[in-house]
């Protein structure tokens, strides 16, 4: 297409809301453009690219046996409470009602709905397994929407539901949707770590989450490269320490004004913090969002709770639980704030990471202001109502399957796989019957692929300080023609030469034509990553211009045809991914 004839506007100045490379980049390059908070459009470049990826997951999704529908991102509320999630799911859930107030909400996700097809239109074992997919628009209202495409309340998912007869099928589904994703993945450019993730609200027994390694992910793994372990530092497992077998000493009060941190009590007292506990208080609501008692966390001083591990131990959503109000909770459980322990503690959840029961003569609050008690033993001097990890896997720490100490990356969440059971299944009525005519609830899996945030996530990893630099397979164009004088007649006709021949070669081109100086059509060749930029200026009367790959700083003097030969070689070399 012509430059001249296509509508985009770039921006030299970065505006003023963008943090992250992908946000400023695809805001400077015209592709996106900001409606309201965490609410974008997609301008025609943008699109281009947004359609190119939901190509690439339509060929992978096709091939590995999914059917593609498209139903409605409006969902009655029946379906949601059925499934148990209208309440479950918390504030992200953007609900709305009708003229006739009607429940309805904006489809974060479409679980119900699937299963809601299924259950109506699958009765025998003989229609399964199959797989349903869509690539639709999602909503979920975010309390903090930033970094553009990256966290925000609208944007383009791939969800895809598979449908079995048993676990084992189950298992073979998972399997297949492992695979078309890291070949989805791959050929958008990204590099990406597969992880074993946490469920979170969609619920299941097993989950990996995709991750394209960027450092501005919000995502945290840890992994191994002693071992093939990697999770989200949500899911990762913790090695405890090894249980201590010294002898159990007289508890003891002590005085420790102004403790009331770790840091300040270990040393005011000469401990190191793996010799101290630490409480973190909260309170749960019910699904009205009121009050719903206490919750006293202890884990040991030098650790980190795992907030997602403690939401699952206490079998709450994430939104249920918020940290205390120390003084309420004060007088309800007699816990003080800064100095809580948990002996005499009362009328609260007391929850214990597993690590503590084997460690020895600790130190931790008296739930008495600049108090604290040393050699606080576990089982003799204070229980758990639950027991459990609930730590944060460390950097350095131990591998939980080898041993190596941890290593840190950070990710983008790009998509996410699910076995989801029989959790929908059973609670809305999906039911097959056997060759037996014996009834089943369906075995269902997930597998979601943001696919506006996988768009920000190439922007990531693939860009300088000039602008942005495609894949291929992604780009919104492969070649950009950059015509220095669109007035000068053996220039243009050279352009336009090129401009026929790669269109005729099925080769996605821009002409810049437009009325501009040279160095604001570089900048912007530069700002919108086309791969491959030929430029036609004064070597035109003798047959040649200039070719370069935008990755590369090297540029080439070609004739015209050798730059047309080479530039439909590599296009269609990479254009696949």
């Amino acid at each position: 297409m012509k430059c001249s004839t296509m509508h985009f506007k770039t921006l030299r100045e970065v505006p003023a809301e963008a943090e992250i490379p992908s946000h400023i980049l695809l805001l400077r390059a015209g592709m996106i453009r900001k409606l309201v908070s965490g609410v974008y459009g997609f301008m025609p470049l943008g699109w281009r690219s947004i359609r190119k990826i939901e190509d690439i997951v339509r060929q992978e999704m096709d091939a590995s046996g999914g059917q593609e529908i498209h139903m409605s991102a409006i969902q009655p509320a029946e379906l949601w409470q059925e499934s148990g999630r209208w309440s479950a799911y918390g504030p992200e859930l953007w609900r709305l009602k009708d003229r006739n107030d009607r429940d309805f909400c904006l489809g974060p996700t479409h679980e119900e709905i699937f299963t809601d097809i299924v259950r109506n239109d699958i009765s025998s074992y003989r229609q399964l397994p199959m797989n349903l997919y869509q690539i639709q628009t999602k909503y979920r209202d975010e309390a903090r929407p930033r970094f553009g495409l990256m966290r925000s309340r609208e944007f383009i998912m791939k969800d895809a539901y598979s449908f079995d007869r048993d676990e084992a099928g189950l298992d073979e589904s998972y399997r297949i949707m492992y695979e078309a994703y890291g070949r989805i993945f791959t050929r958008c450019g990204l590099t990406f770590r597969p992880v074993e993730a946490d469920s979170g609200a969609i619920g299941g027994s097993n989950s990996h989450e995709f991750t394209a390694l960027s450092e501005v992910g919000e995502s945290e793994i840890a992994y191994c490269e002693k071992c093939s372990m990697a999770a989200t530092t949500e899911r990762a497992e913790c090695v405890d320490a090894k249980a201590m077998d010294d002898a159990e000493l007289p508890m003891e009060e002590v005085h420790t004004p102004g403790t009331s941190t770790i840091e300040a009590v270990a040393d005011y007292l000469g401990l190191d913090k793996s010799q101290t506990m630490k409480a973190l208080l909260f309170v749960k609501y019910d699904e009205q969002g009121q009050e719903d008692g206490y919750v006293a966390a202890f884990v040991r001083g030098d650790r980190e709770l795992n907030m997602t591990k403690l939401v699952n131990a206490l079998d709450i959503p994430e939104h249920a639980i918020a940290f205390a109000d120390e003084e309420s909770m004060g007088a309800a459980t007699g816990c003080v704030g800064g100095f809580t322990g948990p002996v005499g503690l009362h009328d609260c959840t007391i929850v214990v990471d597993s690590e503590l029961p084997g460690q020895k003569n600790l130190c931790a609050g008296a739930c008495k202001v600049d108090h604290h008690i040393k050699n606080v033993n576990y089982g003799r001097d204070y229980t758990g109502d639950i027991v459990t990890d609930i730590k944060v896997l460390g950097e350095g720490d131990p591998c939980p399957v080898c041993g190596a100490p941890v290593k840190y990356a950070r990710g983008i969440e790009v998509g996410q796989v699910f076995k989801l059971g029989t959790k929908y299944s059973e609670s809305m009525g999906a039911y097959y019957k056997d060759e037996n005519m014996e009834s089943y609830p369906i075995v269902m899996g997930c597998y979601g692929i943001g696919v506006s945030r996988t768009l920000a996530a190439v922007v990531e990893q693939h860009h300088d300080d000039n602008g942005i630099i495609w894949p291929m397979s992604v780009a919104p164009y492969h070649v950009i023609i950059t015509l220095m004088k669109p007035d000068d007649e053996v220039q243009s006709g050279v352009a336009e030469k090129i401009y026929d021949a790669l269109l005729d070669a099925g080769v996605e081109v821009m002409l810049d034509d437009r009325k501009e100086r040279p160095g604001v059509k570089f900048k912007d060749a530069d700002l919108l990553g086309i791969p491959l930029r030929i430029t036609v200026g004064r070597g035109a009367a003798d047959g040649m211009v200039e070719y370069k790959l935008r990755r590369d700083a090297e540029r080439t003097d070609m004739t015209v045809e050798e730059a047309i030969a080479e530039a439909i070689r590599i296009v269609n070399e990479e254009r696949n991914g």
